[in-house]
């Protein structure tokens, strides 16, 4: 793989290791020992071919996912913004908070936790503005390599001081907290394991912007490798959160606050108290530079996907021409990041102190949108218009169909359960 071809993978990494990873893998370590370690497994199995769909479309035709969608006919451009609009005021807020906790933290930030979530969004948008695709590439290639390294380098140094005699047995029989808050909580784990999947047509997207930049169209066969070093590598560092939170909390009996900074003290002094007082700027750094990465994909993220949505509304997309650059882009753009920006601040301010619950609605949102999405990417990767070398094998296409069927079979067996409760 040419070795500029690399980094929408990347960004995939940036996005998803964040929240789901940071909080809730490490809730489920930390609550659960390694009893979720199958459903983390799972959830990344089951995702695969949906996430995979996104570069892929988007190296075999020169046009996103969002192309994709529009000739499935314009039910699927409405079906997605419904489903944009219904999650992205929560997942901005869930991420947002959770960074500027980490930062407040870190940092040593007085001050309410809301106006330097407020601030940091600020500060994202610059990026942004000032930036683009290019110091998006360029910011989340760092902190990912930061992230990476001493998240393995905690794990490592974990496991020697592991009690695996008290942690073995809930590899088979799971602690329950009670019937209900266990379905609950395993919803919530998967909505962002390894994270939601419309980061697939944000994905799709960064391909198109990654070629723009390098003026180099990526093969189908490069798209797919570099979406395998980020979605591999999210699967691995999802694990070593696990166990992490098991190899550190599990046990003791320890509760997780409902404060944003309050949890992220929590995290970093317990890593703290396992692996010895050098590790905290290692570990609050990391934690920092990986939740910042991911406010700053998000926030670039569903304002560019909106954005494309607009126009996809309005006419079909020309293969190998980026409508970042195309009149009306930029504006729609910015309107969309304007007021989801607002929208999640409202529900932070309305929130304030509620960062469990704030997290578990977002995630499980994502858990109940994504047999919708991941369907879309099924029918748009095995249409006539992607050349028949470019799409999936009988057995990936065999393996797609039946991850769509389990996701939607979970998510309806959440909604049963629920209701009968």
């Amino acid at each position: 793989m040419r070795r500029h071809i690399l980094g929408p993978g990347l960004l995939l990494a940036g996005a998803s290791i964040g929240v789901s990873h940071l909080v809730q893998s490490t809730r489920a370590g930390a609550v659960y020992g390694l009893g979720l370690v199958a459903l983390v497994v799972l959830a990344n199995l089951f995702k695969y071919p949906a996430f995979r769909f996104g570069p892929q479309y988007a190296a075999a035709t020169g046009t996103s996912l969002l192309e994709g969608y529009r000739r499935q006919g314009r039910f699927a451009l409405w079906l997605y913004l419904v489903l944009t609009l219904g999650t992205m005021f929560t997942v901005l807020a869930a991420v947002a908070i959770t960074t500027a906790g980490l930062g407040q933290v870190v940092f040593g930030l007085a001050g309410d936790t809301v106006a330097w979530t407020a601030a940091l969004v600020g500060l994202c948008a610059v990026l942004l503005a000032a930036g683009r695709y290019r110091w998006l590439d360029t910011i989340n290639k760092g902190v990912v390599a930061v992230l990476t390294l001493s998240t393995v380098a905690a794990t490592a140094l974990l496991v020697p001081q592991v009690d695996w005699a008290a942690l073995t047995p809930t590899l088979w029989q799971p602690p329950s907290q009670g019937g209900m808050a266990d379905l609950v909580f395993a919803a919530a784990l998967v909505g962002w394991m390894p994270s939601a999947i419309d980061v697939s047509v944000w994905h799709s997207l960064w391909t198109l912007a990654r070629g723009a930049q390098t003026g180099t169209r990526p093969t189908v066969a490069e798209a797919v490798a570099d979406f395998h070093v980020g979605y591999v590598g999210t699967a691995v560092l999802a694990l070593c959160f696990v166990l992490l939170g098991a190899g550190v909390m599990y046990g003791k009996g320890l509760t997780f606050p409902d404060s944003a900074v309050a949890f992220s003290k929590q995290v970093i002094d317990l890593y703290v108290a396992a692996l010895g007082t050098w590790a905290r700027p290692v570990i609050g750094t990391a934690a920092f530079a990986v939740m910042f990465s991911t406010t700053l994909t998000v926030l670039d993220g569903f304002p560019r996907g909106l954005a494309v949505l607009s126009r996809r509304l309005r006419g079909p997309e020309q293969p190998h021409t980026a409508d970042e650059g195309q009149p009306g882009f930029r504006r729609a753009y910015w309107l969309s990041l304007a007021v989801m920006s607002l929208g999640a601040l409202t529900i932070l301010w309305l929130l304030v102190g509620r960062l469990k619950a704030l997290v578990d609605v977002a995630t499980t949102l994502s858990f109940l949108t994504a047999p919708a999405l991941a369907w879309l990417n099924h029918r748009a990767i095995l249409s006539s218009h992607v050349p028949a070398e470019a799409r999936p094998g009988p057995a990936l296409r065999r393996f797609s169909a039946l991850c769509n069927a389990v996701l939607l079979l979970f998510a309806v067996g959440y909604l049963w359960l629920r209701w009968l409760a």
